[in-house]
């Protein structure tokens, strides 16, 4: 059944991520990142796996854009690894040699320059906890955008900052690790800044098409109690709006968050909500969330808020509840919450890690993850028929990778990588999804 509500200019992508795929670690002078030390510590990875090869597309970048041109995809959607262009311009040569592939292949670049690899060189002086990361950050987006702008259609200065600062330093999930709790806010304060200097410098290369790749979704209270209800609304504001307002509006969502970030905090909200051309979206799933006790989830105890299962729906095999109501909803959420301030929307990742077999007479079949993009991508049109202004979809991924601390074990690609020789199979998905952008 055709999708309706796609406009004829609507930009159907794909995305990655530098950690994820491109190995090369050593090569053109590429110090290390957080994330090489993290998972060179036993227990971080499951499997102890690394993103050492990763789907080595340092290497195979060639057969990687082939595919995504079989595919037809308008655009793709990938990270510059800082570490690789901190040292030397060296690292550029091969974000250009990738660029012009994609370019002669007709597909649009779309840049992101911070998925989550602090150099750790930096981290080492401090990291996202040190104004001057912020600082440095708008020096390397001047390099990278005075190098690559004149061929990027679409630039994101940040992905998913909230994914940084709770799971990398207030928890002790991610990279790098630090476990701090509510002590990690200044690191939200610092992305958000580093984000608007970023935006700064991007401009100042003559760069345009400068959005960001957020991740948001539902937060539903548990029940309609006053205490799950109030537990609900404090998730949302930590999780969604924390990262979201001070960007669209220039001010934190409560007066005690902005008293707990360090610095000018009004002189840095007007760099943190530099005008922007657009808003990205990654979508993967509501979260339920109950006051009580946390002990049981990630989360350490004491905190005023619990994240619940959410029963009733089909799971992903990483135990994500597929709910592509989800993503009309957040959308919905954000037009109302900010009206006219809301620039043009993509989705800029959107997607399912199931356990996939291995490749039979060259197939993979995957109808699990077609009916997730299927069920998505109806709830963007519905979203779209009553408004929103969504000018594109990025399925995540474009390959299977290194899904951080959960290793090789989970796989979102619309193409199988089986690590050992490193073959490169279209699933299922891949030939739906190039239907569908045809």
């Amino acid at each position: 059944m055709p999708f309706p509500g796609f406009p004829a200019d609507f930009l159907w992508g794909v995305a990655s991520a530098a950690y994820q795929v491109e190995g090369a670690v050593d090569a053109d002078g590429r110090v290390p990142s957080v994330w090489d030390t993290f998972c060179a510590e036993p227990g971080r990875i499951a499997g102890g796996d690394t993103g050492a090869v990763a789907t080595d597309h340092y290497h195979r970048y060639r057969e990687d854009v082939a595919l995504l041109k079989d595919l037809g995809v308008g655009a793709y959607r990938f990270s510059v690894a800082w570490p690789r262009v901190i040292s030397s311009g060296s690292g550029l040569d091969f974000y250009d040699r990738l660029v012009d592939e994609l370019c002669a292949a007709g597909i649009a670049p779309a840049v992101t320059l911070f998925h989550w690899d602090t150099p750790q060189s930096l981290e080492d002086a401090g990291g996202w906890l040190n104004r001057d990361t912020a600082a440095r950050f708008a020096d390397y987006a001047s390099v990278v955008g005075s190098r690559l702008g004149d061929r990027v259609k679409l630039w994101m200065p940040l992905n998913e900052p909230v994914v940084v600062t709770m799971y990398g330093y207030a928890l002790e999930v991610h990279a790098p690790g630090k476990g701090l709790g509510f002590a990690a806010l200044p690191v939200a304060h610092h992305l958000l800044l580093g984000h608007g200097l970023a935006v700064q410098a991007l401009r100042a290369a003559g760069c345009d098409g400068i959005g960001i790749a957020g991740n948001h979704g539902p937060i539903w209270p548990a029940s309609q109690s006053e205490v799950d209800t109030g537990a609900a609304e404090t998730y949302d504001v930590l999780a969604n709006w924390l990262f979201a307002d001070p960007i669209l509006r220039g001010e934190y969502p409560a007066p005690e968050l902005a008293a707990a970030m360090p610095g000018p905090v009004l002189a840095d909200l007007k760099v943190i909500s530099e005008p922007l051309d657009f808003f990205g979206i990654n979508y993967y799933q509501p979260t339920l969330v109950g006051a009580g006790d946390s002990a049981g989830s990630m989360l350490p105890p004491g905190l005023p808020f619990a994240p619940q299962p959410i029963d009733g729906y089909p799971m992903t095999d990483f135990g994500w509840p597929v709910v592509p109501d989800g993503l009309s909803e957040i959308i919905g959420t954000f037009r109302a919450r900010y009206g006219d301030a809301l620039p043009p929307l993509y989705i800029t990742e959107s997607g399912c890690s199931y356990h996939d077999p291995d490749p039979v007479d060259g197939r993979v079949a995957d109808p699990d993850r077609i009916a997730y993009h299927d069920g998505h991508l109806r709830a963007l049109a519905a979203a779209m028929a009553a408004g929103a202004d969504v000018r594109g979809y990025f399925a995540w991924s474009a390959t299977d990778n290194f899904e951080w601390a959960a290793g090789y074990r989970e796989r979102f690609g619309l193409v199988h990588i089986d690590y050992p020789t490193q073959r490169r199979t279209p699933k299922d998905s891949y030939y739906w999804y190039r239907d569908v952008v045809q």
